[in-house]
């Protein structure tokens, strides 16, 4: 067995591919969950009936009338279910609910012959309820008390007597919106029952293992009995993560009752009345700082809105307590966490998981404050990042904190932030109605999953007599590449052509008791995976080998499918050859392969030790020009400098660098999630539930000039072949476009005051900032001894 972090000469990681299903999903014959219902006979269609109230009690519910709409084959309630009715692993998510808990909230769900007469069906049924006071909104949650879930704590130092000594002081509050994952495709699931009693689901799934326990403990039965495969995602971003799940319980449980197939897929405003978004957050904050502008201590309290059941909310707000740091060094912190329970939907994963809330945070700080403190933000910032040798809150070193200052200085160099100072200055004296500015933020994300257990992986490897290779492993493919990134580390762990190896769908009985893809964890672990399996093999072939080359296996070599010793320039065979050869020596060619995590341990109560494996690192520049008339703003340049490691295909890598940026600029900047907080008839209800009303970002939202430049001489030990993840910390690079349109407000003003801008920052928000900035009076003192509460 070789280091996780070697390569080998000529290896197939690293070098640029296409995504492994490219050529399908341009030309539109990839299967996708919903796609597999053609190949089944007399399927039966899923359809919600959802309750019209934010809160109410159930009184009754009769399914007569349904049974009399031509189709309408069954109604299931919560009678129906022979095992738990829950759909969650908390307990608290029943799946046929006695209360309803959200606007939209399904009763029950109609089976019916036809799509058609699922939904004519589902409207026949009548509900009688009871309604119930309603929590809409964060302040209301915090007013009633209304909590749910632990509430964390993460310290260290003294922050009272570091807040007393600071030279300057400044507080303020910041409240910031979710988002609508708004994957293109949306939840779905195909379940029946096979000649053997096994139930078969196939589902659009982050967590293949957890779809299958859920279903079970559905249905009363083992997880033996239950399989769930995942084709492929139409995006899932962590959306796909919990929330799968009783979706595909109520498939399984209506193919079980009525022996048919039954599909649920959601519309598009079903998916969003009823599916769980990025938590939204409330955070207060006091900062200390000394006279040279270093941060000396940070209180807050972090409020997120959960919803109305935990799902994954403790653990995302876990996540946002270490990295309420960003990359900055505080000597003395204190924060705290809770979870509110408002009657919306229940808040779930996305893409940064709690982590970007956290950023939002430190940043909103350090924007606000540097005027105050009469530095340049950019220079403000540089001078608080880590250096080597500290540590973080939650006491985990800081390994290799250089790279955060080199990936600076690189980034600052790359984009020639001087000299476009100068035009910018230069440009906006001579504009009085427009202004431009331009802001550079870092970003430091850990990788690994919160809770260490879920950091294991498995992976089943088939080399077949021909030399041609087989690979399952427990991660889905979601568009984010992971498939194309294993199908490059089994080929460089063989040593064979990247064309020899091809990769079957994720399912439950192949590989067993897999973690999410999520965490941005999903090439490390099963990466780890399917190398150690294909290295099982390897040495096995290798012993074959060095008998008929009369060496040691330790002087065999695999490369590009050819298979010859060291010094040997005339004796060789194909890697197909010996493995046939191997067939016949009575050589296992198959190996289970399987990878754990080290060195992580984490104490959740106390929020001390060391949850993640390493730190990604990375920094963005971005300019913008504001309208001053409207608010209305370009996105002119973004430059990214980030580290990936040593990557594992750099075009893969790239495109989520590029896809997570502006995900997060959708976030900070356009994507507004609104619910009716009126005491009218349709308090509670989403009102941005299509893409009419929830605006999305498109090309015209992408930088006009986008560089992104992939850290070099980043080996990263101790993680498959030397990389990094990049799927989650891209995200938090959008800080930039933030920042940028805050220090573009304040251009319209006088300097040395803070600027407050709402989030998201839309052309809405950004006009009313400007036109703050507009009616200021110039301040005399720009190092002000407090900065005023944010709104």
């Amino acid at each position: 067995m070789t280091s996780l972090a070697d390569r080998p000469a000529a290896p197939v990681v690293g070098v640029p591919v296409a995504h492994e299903s490219a050529a399908l999903h341009v030309t539109g014959t990839a299967l996708y969950t919903d796609d597999l219902v053609v190949r089944h006979q007399d399927v039966l269609h899923a359809w919600p009936v959802q309750a019209p109230h934010a809160h109410a009690r159930v009184l009754d519910v009769r399914t007569a009338p349904a049974l009399e709409v031509p189709g309408v084959v069954r109604v299931l309630t919560a009678a129906d279910v022979p095992g738990v009715n829950d759909s969650g692993t908390k307990q608290d998510e029943p799946l046929f609910p006695a209360e309803v808990m959200f606007h939209g909230h399904a009763v029950c769900w109609v089976l019916g012959e036809t799509q058609e007469a699922a939904r004519l069906g589902a409207a026949a049924v009548e509900v009688d309820y009871e309604p119930l006071p309603s929590l809409i909104t964060l302040a209301e949650a915090v007013e009633a008390g209304s909590f749910q879930g632990g509430q964390p704590t993460v310290s260290r130092g003294d922050t009272g007597t570091a807040l007393a000594a600071a030279a300057h002081r400044f507080s303020g509050e910041l409240e910031f919106g979710g988002q609508e994952h708004f994957y293109l495709e949306t939840h779905a699931s195909l379940a029946y029952v096979d000649e053997g009693g096994q139930v078969f689901v196939h589902s659009s799934t982050q967590h293949p293992t957890e779809t299958q326990e859920i279903v079970a403990h559905v249905l009363g039965l083992h997880s033996h009995e239950v399989t769930v495969q995942c084709l492929r995602m139409g995006g899932g971003f962590g959306g796909k993560e919990m929330q799968p799940h009783g979706y595909a319980a109520v498939a399984a449980l209506g193919s079980v009752l009525t022996g048919r197939p039954v599909r649920l897929r959601l519309n598009r405003t079903q998916d969003l009345t009823m599916t769980g978004k990025r938590h939204p957050y409330h955070a207060r904050w006091e900062a200390g700082f000394d006279e040279r502008g270093h941060l000396q201590a940070l209180e807050a309290t972090v409020t997120s809105d959960g919803g109305w059941s935990l799902d994954l909310s403790e653990p995302v707000l876990q996540r946002t307590l270490c990295h309420i740091d960003n990359a900055y060094w505080i000597p003395h912190v204190r924060v705290h966490g809770r979870i509110a329970k408002t009657h919306k939907t229940s808040q779930t994963a996305f893409r940064g998981f709690g982590g970007p809330q956290g950023m939002l945070v430190i940043e909103e700080v350090m924007g606000r404050c540097a005027p105050l403190l009469g530095l340049d933000p950019t220079e403000l910032r540089h001078r608080n990042l880590y250096v080597p040798g500290q540590s973080t809150p939650y006491g985990q070193p800081v390994r290799h904190a250089e790279r955060l200052r080199t990936i600076w200085t690189q980034l600052l160099d790359r984009a020639e932030v001087e000299r476009r100072r100068e035009e910018i200055a230069a440009f906006n004296a001579a504009h009085p109605d427009t202004k431009r500015a331009l802001a550079v933020t870092p970003v430091k994300f850990g990788i690994s999953f919160n809770l260490t257990a879920f950091n294991q992986a498995g992976a089943l490897v088939h080399v077949y007599k021909d030399g041609s290779v087989l690979i399952n492993h427990g991660g889905t493919e979601m568009g984010q590449g992971l498939h194309t990134k294993m199908r490059q580390v089994a080929a460089t762990a063989l040593g064979v052509p990247l064309e020899a190896v091809r990769l079957a769908p994720t399912r439950t009985d192949k590989v067993p008791n897999t973690s999410a893809t999520a965490a941005s964890s999903g090439a490390d672990l099963n990466g780890g995976a399917v190398k150690n399996a294909c290295e099982q093999i390897r040495d096995r072939l290798a012993e074959v080998a060095a008998r008929t080359f009369g060496i040691h296996p330790a002087d065999v070599r695999f490369v590009d499918g050819t298979v010859t010793g060291i010094g040997f320039s005339d004796r060789q065979t194909s890697f197909a050859e010996l493995a046939h050869d191997a067939y016949f020596q009575r050589v296992p060619l198959w190996a289970a392969g399987y990878y754990r995590t080290d060195g992580l341990h984490w104490d959740s109560t106390r929020m001390q030790g060391e949850p993640f494996k390493y730190f990604s690192y990375g920094a963005s520049v971005s300019e913008v020009e504001v309208d001053g008339f409207t608010g209305a703003y370009r996105l002119l340049r973004t430059d990214i400098v980030h580290d990936v490691g040593d990557s594992l295909s750099p075009l893969i890598d790239v495109g989520q660098i590029e896809g997570g940026f502006v995900q997060g600029a959708g976030w900070l900047t356009l994507e507004e999630l609104r619910w009716d907080e009126s005491d009218g008839p349709h308090r509670g209800r989403l009102a941005t539930q299509s893409a009419s009303t929830y605006k999305l970002p498109s090309f015209s939202e992408m930088p006009e000039e986008f560089a992104v430049h992939l850290f070099e001489e980043a080996t990263e030990s101790g993680v498959v072949y030397g990389s990094k993840a990049v799927g989650e910390p891209p995200l938090m690079l959008a800080l930039s476009v933030r920042e940028a349109l805050r220090e573009a407000a304040a251009a319209f003003g006088p300097g040395g005051r803070s600027t407050e801008l709402a989030s998201p920052a839309t052309p809405e928000a950004v006009f009313w900032a400007l036109q703050e900035a507009r009616h200021a009076l110039p301040v005399e003192d720009v190092a002000a001894p407090a900065a005023p509460a944010a709104r």
